[in-house]
């Protein structure tokens, strides 16, 4: 970018601020906007960026400071600084924390020197032409299509087909294409550190790995990507949500693989869909985006009925194999045996049958509980009291393996108890409903000649110890998988044939409006682990409400019926995607500030003749989380309106206190 000799720089810091701030440009240094400048700010110094260039500025000149120094030139190009402002005002929040997280690398603008102990990371070149593997021709016709959308035009595109169906090497293509064009390649992935299988595929095609950015890597490695992110040399990255946040400086595509996870929107800090901000940058870049997945969300799918995105499809799996058969277990008919010592039981005698058979042919079996730990729940005999944790309105989690009672909200732990907090019994506390841990528990002592595992986040810990596990399951050194969520994912298990889920219905209540289409996707998910390579799988789903809607179109396969059914819904009651929606949740140490602050937002709320619909304020789902009180407003209104700058407006309407904090939440997941 040609320098030109401004007198004043414009720079915005990296913390939770409105504003950019002037300053003198002295003598001798010459800036651009984009360049990364130390500048004093307060009673420190710290790292900006020049957003602007002037000739003068309002603040008086006995009152500006100076830049201290001039440290990388360029790093953020005027399309990033463009994109980082967008996100900052459709989520309503400060550009300052924004830029916070595209700036979150420790020393990534010095040059530091490499030791022999440092790892130096290699990011050598991608292979062309060389790893292919040969499509089908449904896969050829999808790949072609999207190879044909590469080169410098922004478009989004769902590539929607089965779990099985080869949508991974579909979209190898157009990233091949786009890498030949010298571009660089973004794909983000949810559960990065799970994605052993998905990496081996990446190698296998193209020779070398991919760069990688996720949380568990060290700060040294961290900050070599992201120099290589910034200076080129990574052509592919594979990472989480934030990965969105690193400086590319020449983006061809970006792919959003199980796009429809929920694990995509970032809850904590800035609150932000990072699908939602992948087509953004997309759309900013000028570059194409992909967006795959098997259970697409209603809001793709509502942008592909509306024309805005194009669709790909995948209808069959590869070779030959079929989707497997799922059925309900009608858990009010079941006559549930009593374990050891008259344990309650999970697993009914019909899936109990089911494992045995599936075992004795030699196979695989998944028993899926999206819940982790032993028991959801400790609860006294004597005096009824039920362990809750001391930050949060929620129940301690019993984890029998560690020992202890965790909160799953933030993190507080303490030993299992011996006694009863409240009424100092002793052996008084039981264990209610079931978690992951229990169901192990009870294949151990129901199939003890069966190797069984527990797969979920607290077991795997880290990306090298997941793909230990996973490599075992595949090695066929585990005979029955108890997992959670983190399974559900992509992985793919030759010999996996049975899926047992033990409880279904749960996600289906509480209120929140996506609870069928979760439930829908997650039940298709992990069911889809089952029947490859040719062998014919099942699935069966626990259930209490065998009647229950979202149920029904699972096991008759009515897909199109039920995401028609939910799209008619929201649609008449304006939720998203065919309707905006914000959360504004004002927490405080104190609860009657916090109380008081929310009925100040409410009093100042946008009138009606704004076409929004304001609720609340009303407690929160968990209103006490983190020590702290917790209320909550809900913002509606129709497609056309500007909510975030109308948010953005009226949070200017009132002084709140600094012990009170308001975090806007635009298009919420959680109604927590």
């Amino acid at each position: 970018m040609l320098k030109t000799k401004k007198n004043i720089a414009v720079v915005a810091v990296p913390l939770p601020l409105l504003d950019a701030y002037d300053y003198k440009v002295p003598d001798g240094i010459v800036v651009a906007v984009g360049d990364v400048v130390s500048v004093p700010f307060r009673r420190e110094s710290v790292l900006g960026v020049v957003v602007a260039l002037a000739d003068k500025s309002d603040v008086p000149d006995a009152r500006l400071k100076s830049i201290s120094e001039p440290v990388a030139a360029g790093v953020f190009s005027p399309v990033m600084l463009r994109f980082l402002r967008k996100v900052a005002d459709y989520n309503v929040v400060h550009f300052g924390a924004v830029l916070k997280m595209a700036m979150s690398v420790p020393d990534a603008f010095k040059k530091v020197r490499v030791t022999k102990a440092s790892r130096v990371f290699d990011f050598a070149l991608p292979q062309l032409g060389q790893g292919r593997v040969v499509l089908t021709p449904s896969q050829k016709a999808a790949a072609a299509e999207l190879v044909a959308k590469v080169g410098g035009v922004y478009s989004a595109t769902l590539l929607k087909g089965l779990t099985g169906s080869g949508k991974t090497e579909v979209y190898f293509e157009p990233l091949e294409k786009a890498l030949e064009s010298g571009g660089q390649v973004l794909v983000l992935l949810p559960e990065i550190m799970l994605t052993t299988q998905w990496l081996e595929r990446f190698k296998r095609r193209f020779g070398v790995e991919p760069a990688l950015w996720h949380s568990d890597l060290t700060p040294a490695v961290r900050r070599q990507t992201w120099q290589a992110v910034n200076d080129g040399r990574a052509k592919v990255l594979v990472g989480a949500r934030s990965g969105l946040f690193l400086p590319f400086k020449n983006l061809a595509l970006i792919v959003v693989d199980e796009e429809h996870d929920a694990s995509f929107k970032q809850e904590d800090g800035v609150v932000y869909q990072a699908r939602d901000m992948a087509v953004l940058r997309a759309s900013i870049e000028k570059v194409p985006i992909i967006l795959s997945s098997a259970t697409p969300s209603l809001e793709t799918l509502a942008n592909v009925r509306a024309g805005r995105y194009g669709e790909v499809v995948l209808a069959e799996r590869v070779f030959g194999a079929k989707m497997p058969k799922l059925s309900l277990i009608d858990m009010r008919a079941e006559k549930m045996e009593k374990l050891e010592g008259g344990r309650p039981s999970w697993i009914s005698p019909l899936l109990a049958l089911k494992i045995t058979e599936t075992l004795k042919r030699g196979e695989q079996v998944l028993l899926f509980l999206n819940r982790r730990g032993y028991a959801p729940l400790m609860l006294c005999r004597a005096c009824g009291h039920r362990i809750t944790c001391p930050n949060c309105s929620a129940w301690m989690v019993e984890h029998r393996q560690s020992g202890q009672l965790i909160c799953h909200h933030c993190n507080a732990s303490m030993p299992i108890p011996s006694i009863c907090p409240a009424c100092k019994t002793e052996d008084s506390l039981v264990s209610c409903g079931p978690g992951a841990e229990r169901v192990l528990e009870e294949v151990k002592l129901r199939f003890p000649a069966a190797r069984a595992a527990l797969v979920t986040s607290d077991t795997l810990g880290s990306a090298k110890k997941a793909a230990e596990v996973l490599d075992r399951i595949c090695a066929h050194e585990v005979d029955i998988i108890v997992g959670t969520q983190v399974l559900t994912k992509g992985h793919h298990f030759p010999l996996l044939t049975l899926i047992g889920v033990i409880d279904a219905d749960l996600g289906l209540a509480g209120g929140d409006m996506r609870a069928g289409e979760r439930t829908f996707q997650l039940m298709n998910q992990v069911a889809g682990r089952a029947g490859r390579e040719g062998k014919e799988g099942a699935a069966f789903l626990q259930t209490y409400l065998p009647d229950n809607g979202v149920l029904k179109a699972l096991v008759s396969g009515s897909e199109d019926a039920f995401m028609a059914a939910e799209c008619e819904m929201r649609e008449m009651l304006m939720y998203p995607p065919f309707g905006k929606m914000a959360a504004l949740i004002i927490s405080g140490k104190n609860e009657a500030a916090a109380l008081k602050a929310a009925r100040g937002l409410a009093k100042c709320a946008p009138p009606p003749s704004f076409g929004v619909e304001v609720l609340g304020p009303a407690p929160a789902g968990i209103a006490f989380l983190r020590g702290k009180y917790r209320f909550r407003l809900l913002v509606k209104a129709p497609k056309k309106v500007a909510l975030s700058a109308i948010i953005k407006e009226w949070l200017t309407k009132i002084k709140i206190s600094s012990s009170i904090k308001v975090e806007v939440d635009v298009d919420p997941y959680s109604f927590m």
